[in-house]
């Protein structure tokens, strides 16, 4: 009993490494927990409240709208929106942060607006992007680009900078100009954090999805769950919120593969 109270105890310390199987395994038990408690939750009273239905009666109803009701026109629109918006949000984030980073005279300038536009919430600016750029498909990849551009500029610049000082002094050293050593050293030293950083502002699109798409918005799934709202269709609202949970996941173990693509030299470090 107490080698197996000294093993778990040990599996808890600080920094432990976890086995891919193990960590396959936790993911597993935890997903199967939580169903399980929903379950007991929604039909702890006999049968699942329409306001609160269980995952059976949330499976069905996602087996009925991508089967009956065309639904994966609506997750191609949402998609199509947050694919266009956080290319265009990159667009503009990716040289403004590198630069910011890499230079503090033009962090100096761009800091002050940069700082301020990210604590002005998203949701604010649909009325103007309403009067601005009407009801279409404009304004909320308008509102999904608003929603991440300012962080993404932030932490991209923050990566930057954290590129270590002696890459870019021995460059000098050598004679390098200072294009050349933004685009071979400090580029490729602070692309790996770049992609990371892409993906965990990704989740945050994702997170202002609904949001642009509830005023106005004819397809997408947050169309499809103000509809569902109206009929009280609990099922259907709660399908799209898993909906969104898996293309999310979905999309962050897209960049984690990119991650392992792009820079095996991590992994051969074991980074």
């Amino acid at each position: 009993m107490r080698e197996l109270l000294a093993a778990v105890s040990e599996r808890f310390d600080f920094k432990q490494p976890v086995t891919p199987g193990l960590k396959l395994t936790l993911g597993v038990v935890a997903w199967a927990s939580l169903m399980l408690l929903w379950h007991v939750a929604a039909t702890g009273k006999g049968t699942p409240s329409p306001l609160f239905p269980g995952p059976l009666q949330v499976l069905e109803a996602l087996r009925e709208l991508f089967l009956e009701r065309g639904f994966i026109a609506d997750v191609w629109s949402s998609l199509r929106r947050i694919a266009i918006s956080f290319a265009v949000a990159l667009a503009i984030a990716l040289p403004l942060g590198v630069l910011m980073g890499a230079f503090p005279l033009i962090a100096a300038f761009f800091n002050p607006l940069v700082s301020a536009f990210r604590y002005l919430p998203a949701p604010a600016f649909i009325p103007l992007l309403l009067m601005w750029l009407g009801t279409g498909d404009e304004q909320k990849v308008a509102l999904l680009i608003l929603g991440v551009v300012w962080f993404l500029i932030t932490l991209i610049s923050d990566v930057v900078r954290q590129v270590p000082t002696d890459f870019i002094e021995t460059s000098k050293t050598l004679g390098a100009p200072r294009r050349v050593i933004l685009w071979t050293v400090v580029m490729p030293a602070a692309m790996p954090g770049i992609v990371d950083t892409c993906r965990q502002m990704l989740a945050v699109s994702w997170t202002y999805l609904v949001i642009a798409e509830i005023v106005a918005a004819t397809d997408g799934i947050g169309a499809m769950m103000m509809r569902a709202r109206r009929f009280v269709h609990v099922d259907d609202i709660m399908a799209g919120i898993v909906v969104i949970g898996v293309l999310g996941l979905l999309c962050d173990l897209a960049f984690r593969g990119l991650h392992w693509l792009m820079f095996p030299y991590l992994r051969q470090r074991g980074g």
